[in-house]
């Protein structure tokens, strides 16, 4: 336990001052604070069931100074007044007068050429064991002259008054650049935490040092050859990344220099409704791992067993854990340059392709496109499947125009000689409520054809809805699944919704259209 002065950001005649204490001792603040209990075989469990997800209409950055004319400003990023942020700030610190604090001092970033020191102060112990998790750690030589770039502050507790603070409700999450600091407010989904520091990485490295940031898992196969992981929440990023004959760098956020591939983070943070140890054994045995933190999972009043498939609470049950509780990783979070690029769509139209292969302008249309499938149930008031577009495979992190990370993107697969794939993790055979879910065991024989190089002396014909090459024959896969056409009962009723997609495709992409090539406007959907 150290005590640190925390004057210069502002807050003053605290308790106390905890810094980078271990995740025994901070199991110990947790049990001592009320704030959540042990699960069998070890995980803290905690619930927040008035924030079981991030809250994207509470977020905010602060408009001024001179990145306010870089934001790409909008739906996703809000501008928030400096003079307000200073005043709610001013509140927040003296809310925290007189409680106990919790900090991590740490980094975002494996490359110690790019990494940004960010220091995470909290007033609950099992937030600052998810920053201890979920960045990268800090070792004592470092801890004795740290320094932070950017500083997160999260009060859970404090709720923010629209009237007086300019807020929407009584949550906010708020981003100052030019202060260097991340506001949380109310919001107690620890996600906040982590999308906060990657949000700032987003803005800070493209415009600093030309790095790109990817929303992405990534791993490397035995003779190094790395494969990213593009993908939004549900299409299987995180459990397709880890794989027993791969090595996991990480599964969610990562940088690529001029040098690489290296992972922002430090540790994964894993959705685990009906998560089996049949089908994702290294995931689940996370979940029942000392120094894991189960959020909003359900678990029995008796033997603290966690019920994976309950969505009593939310469908959005998290579990956080470090990175080395996964057995087969790659310890300094770095690779070389990517052999391959997969993008993960979760179609439940059950129209897009299982695996097709990308030129690169069909690359840079889909990632700029971002495309998977909302199913019905999964927020009130969807009742059928919904398309769902975000720019980048994760446009609520990205402060910059889309354009300018599908631009680095371009750059670096043309410079690289990198393939690229888009694979659908949905539905086939009819959309969702009639076909069935594509099998786990085909997506994975599928990927590791294409990533061993067996998919490049194969046959592919071209499909006529979205242009895309589909492959006519892969290894320990039924050759009547690859064409998604074939798997329809009704080849009208598939023709229709190919069409109503390609269609929802052209209309999304118009607002990208002015920052990028006539080439990549045109690799979309040959269907108008």
């Amino acid at each position: 336990m150290t005590d640190i002065d925390l004057q210069q950001h502002g807050i003053t005649n605290v308790t106390g001052v905890k810094r980078n204490l271990s995740p025994a001792a901070l199991y110990e603040e947790v049990i001592r604070n009320n704030e959540g209990i042990i699960s069998y075989q070890g995980p803290i469990a905690v619930t927040n069931r008035d924030y079981t997800g991030r809250s994207p209409n509470d977020r905010y950055i602060v408009d001024g100074g001179a990145s306010g004319a870089d934001i790409w400003w909008g739906d996703v990023n809000r501008p928030f007044p400096a003079d307000k942020f200073d005043a709610l700030y001013n509140r927040v610190c003296a809310f925290l007068q007189q409680r106990q604090l919790y900090v991590q001092d740490c980094f975002a970033g494996a490359d110690k050429q790019y990494r940004l020191p960010v220091r995470v102060i909290t007033t609950h112990a099992w937030q600052s064991l998810f920053a201890h998790n979920m960045l990268r750690r800090a070792t004592s030589a470092e801890l004795e002259n740290f320094t932070p770039g950017f500083t997160v502050v999260a009060a859970l507790d404090f709720k923010a008054i629209p009237e007086i603070d300019a807020t929407r409700s009584e949550a906010a999450i708020i981003i100052n650049f030019e202060r260097r600091i991340i506001l949380i407010a109310a919001a107690a989904y620890s996600g906040e935490i982590k999308k906060g520091v990657f949000s700032v990485l987003n803005y800070l490295l493209p415009k600093q040092h030309g790095v790109l940031p990817m929303h992405c898992s990534a791993n490397v196969g035995k003779d190094g050859d790395a494969a990213i992981f593009f993908g939004l929440s549900g299409t299987g990023k995180t459990t397709l990344s880890a794989d027993p004959n791969r090595r996991l760098i990480g599964d969610d956020e990562h940088g690529w220099s001029d040098s690489g591939i290296f992972n922002f983070e430090g540790g994964c943070y894993a959705k685990v409704i009906n998560l089996s140890a049949e089908a994702e054994p290294e995931i689940f045995k996370c979940t029942r791992s000392f120094g894991t933190i189960l959020e909003n999972v359900v678990f029995d009043d008796d033997q603290r067993i966690a019920d994976l498939d309950d969505d009593s609470i939310t469908e959005n049950t998290r579990a956080a854990y470090p990175l080395e509780l996964i057995p087969n990783i790659v310890p300094e979070g770095s690779a070389g340059h990517p052999k391959n690029i997969i993008m993960l769509t979760a179609d439940a139209f059950g129209v897009m392709p299982p695996i097709s292969r990308l030129t690169p302008e069909q690359a840079m249309y889909h990632f700029i496109s971002g495309y998977t499938a909302k199913l019905a149930g999964t927020e009130k008031g969807v009742t059928e499947p919904q398309t769902t577009f975000s720019a980048c495979f994760g446009a609520p992190f990205m402060p910059l125009h889309p354009s300018e990370y599908g631009n680095l993107l371009k750059e670096k697969i043309r410079q690289h000689n990198v393939s690229c794939w888009l694979v659908n993790t949905g539905w086939s055979g009819g959309p969702y409520g009639v076909g069935s879910r594509m099998k786990i065991k085909y997506t994975r024989a599928m990927l590791n054809a294409a990533l061993e190089g067996k998919l490049n002396d194969v046959k592919f014909k071209q499909e006529q809805f979205f242009g895309l090459h589909i492959p006519t024959s892969c290894p320990d896969v039924p050759a009547d699944i690859l064409d998604p056409r074939n798997t329809w009962a009704d080849k009208d009723a598939y023709d229709a919704k190919a069409t109503h997609l390609a269609k929802a495709f052209h209309a999304n992409f118009k607002k990208f259209a002015d920052g990028v090539s006539a080439e990549i406007c045109a690799a979309g959907p040959l269907v108008r």
